[in-house]
């Protein structure tokens, strides 16, 4: 048995706090939290304080270090994406193909299938489009969208069966409550998002089986006081997940702590970041289908835009969106925390990780107090 044990850091499991204690990992899986008195045998590794946790799970990662995923739909993209966002604290991550081709979806299936079992970061695939609503499409282009058709519900629980973590971005109006059922079933995580439907409608979708929604309040219907679109169905629904983009510039900090205070349903909100190939590169503009997009300087961080000044993603890190948390959001630490671990890990089901509990995944981040990360760890393994 290879046994690592950690001291000098405060550990945070994914719900709680633990002082003077030392985290315990057998074989690349979690043995015990463990009093300083009562240590088995074992590499001891010392940290210099600061806070050692979970490490972070982004279900939303356009790209990387450089790489769209679009750009080229492979394995190797997928795990240099992964490894763009790791200094920064993400272990596990969804890369993400935002509307595309039938060949580049199929294309970024085929990768994914690979790239899970690697063991690289890469933990699923999130596909952000085709079917999505032309009236709110963001980034996207909207030639390329459509309605879900049953073969593509067919391809679709296929695929989540090959990959094991599939979340697919459906706006309501694309697809019928009967499809959302037949996908849930299949193991398809239905995220809606992109959508100018009704709050009735996004509703309909939610209570057949659609776990969240997709950058709340980007690129959907509004809440008002008499039409409530899907930013209030997503809100009032206590069964929902909403991802946000704490980045300074997606939402205003007083629409996200509404938000906040308002979700029905306890820890149903968590940090994504919508990340776009700027993270973890020096490069200062990039392509997005033929689009020259260029990174603006921010008040906390840059912004990402096209000609139009249309937003095309983030430039925010897992670590800087819980910082921002911290400093506009009004959060506790281990609030912040647990948005970028336990809850996405709990809205993915990905059971394994997003906790430091005995067998899980020893997938870890050493951070400062300040959350600036010194070390990330995979399965125990230094990455």
């Amino acid at each position: 048995m290879s046994r690592k044990i950690f001291i000098g850091a405060r550990i945070f499991d994914g719900e709680r706090f633990h002082d003077d204690k030392a985290l315990v990992v057998a074989d690349g899986r979690i043995e015990t939290i463990a009093g300083l008195n009562d240590l088995p045998d074992g590499e001891t590794i010392t940290l210099d304080g600061g806070v050692l946790a979970p490490g972070f799970i982004d279900a939303q990662v356009n790209g990387g270090a450089g790489r769209m995923l679009n750009d080229e739909p492979s394995p190797a993209s997928m795990y240099r994406i992964a490894e763009g966002h790791r200094p920064y604290g993400t272990t596990s991550l969804l890369p993400t193909l935002i509307t595309d081709t039938g060949e580049a979806t199929a294309a970024a299936i085929d990768a994914a299938k690979e790239a899970v079992k690697a063991n690289r970061g890469v933990a699923g695939l999130h596909l952000e489009g085709p079917h999505l609503a032309p009236a709110r499409k963001g980034a996207h282009l909207a030639e390329l969208m459509r309605p879900v058709e049953d073969r593509d519900v067919k391809a679709l629980s296929a695929a989540a069966e090959a990959i094991g973590t599939l979340l697919v971005t459906m706006a309501a109006e694309q697809v019928t409550a009967r499809q959302v059922r037949e996908l849930s079933e299949a193991g398809v995580t239905v995220s809606i998002g992109h959508s100018d439907c009704t709050s009735e409608a996004a509703e309909a979708r939610f209570d057949a089986g659609a776990r969240g929604v997709t950058h709340l309040f980007n690129a959907m219907s509004q809440l008002g006081h008499r039409t409530p679109g899907l930013v209030g169905a997503a809100i009032d629904h206590p069964a929902v997940w909403c991802g946000i983009i704490a980045d300074g510039h997606h939402v205003d900090p007083k629409a996200l702590r509404t938000a906040l205070r308002a979700k029905r349903g306890e820890g149903k909100l968590f940090f994504v970041t919508d990340a776009m190939s700027l993270v973890g590169s020096a490069e200062n503009s990039f392509t997005l289908n033929g689009r020259t997009v260029r990174r603006e300087t921010g008040a906390f961080c840059s912004r990402l835009v096209l000609s139009d000044g249309t937003l095309a993603g983030s430039d925010v890190d897992m670590a800087s969106a819980i910082r921002y948390g911290l400093t506009y959001l009004d959060l506790s630490l281990s609030e912040a925390l647990r948005m970028a671990t336990l809850y996405p890990a709990r809205f993915l089901k990905l059971d394994d990780r997003g906790r430091l509990a005995p067998g899980l995944r020893a997938d870890l981040v050493h951070m400062t107090d300040g959350i600036k990360v010194n070390q990330t760890w995979i399965s125990g393994e230094p990455a």
